[in-house]
């Protein structure tokens, strides 16, 4: 399941009438995009604890090239750790095995093209890799939630914040570290730090499911 927010609602507006194009008069807030997904079969009451990563993944034209911290990613961290904790997750160390581990990516395209999701998802397995987790041999999960079909058409050099919620918890049982939800933030001011609040609180926004037992 796919929710989206952002610049999609003002073009239906646009279309739907025949005033000026709103478009041209969008402030930065209002351009930016918000992407949610998740595995809709995932019960996320099942799940009590969370680990996050320490530094946000770089990928660029859809490979890893390393990790950063810089003071936008911290805060994105702290940012959505302390909206899992508001949430009813509790944080733990990622070597007190937890329920479910949590990546933060910067994603930079500097090319014209199309990108299939679910080939962008195989890409992403290289860089975040299970060692990062503790489980060394194990494979990601091609996530089918983004379906077929689901494309994204690249005119101009783009960035974009990505979070992800992998499955720890089963991935002894299953060999596999499955994602199961993910939050994608694209448009104008998107890696300035001021917005970073506004951005996570629209992922979550869009997520009332994610949501621990209290």
């Amino acid at each position: 399941m796919m929710m989206i927010s952002g610049l999609f609602g003002l073009v239906m507006i646009a279309s739907a009438g025949c005033q000026k194009d709103p478009l041209k008069n969008l402030t930065p807030a209002e351009s930016r995009i918000y992407i949610t997904n998740h595995d809709s079969t995932a019960d996320f009451s099942g799940f009590a604890t969370f680990s996050i990563a320490d530094s946000a993944g770089i990928i660029e034209d859809n490979q890893g090239s390393g990790k950063e911290l810089s003071s936008y990613d911290a805060a994105v961290i702290a940012t959505v750790t302390k909206a899992m904790q508001d949430r009813g997750f509790q944080l733990v160390d990622r070597g007190d095995n937890p329920d479910l581990g949590i990546t933060v990516s910067r994603i930079y395209n500097n090319y014209t093209g199309v990108v299939s999701y679910p080939d962008y998802w195989g890409g992403y397995g290289g860089f975040y890799d299970p060692f990062y987790w503790g489980y060394g041999g194990y494979d990601y999960y091609d996530p089918t939630y983004y379906g077929a079909g689901y494309y994204d058409v690249y005119q101009v050099t783009q960035g974009a914040l990505e979070v992800d919620i992998l499955n720890l918890k089963d991935a002894k049982e299953t060999n596999t570290i499955k994602p199961l939800w993910s939050g994608m933030a694209r448009g104008t001011g998107v890696f300035n730090e001021a917005n970073v609040t506004n951005q996570v609180s629209a992922f979550f926004d869009q997520s009332p499911y994610l949501e621990a037992t209290r």
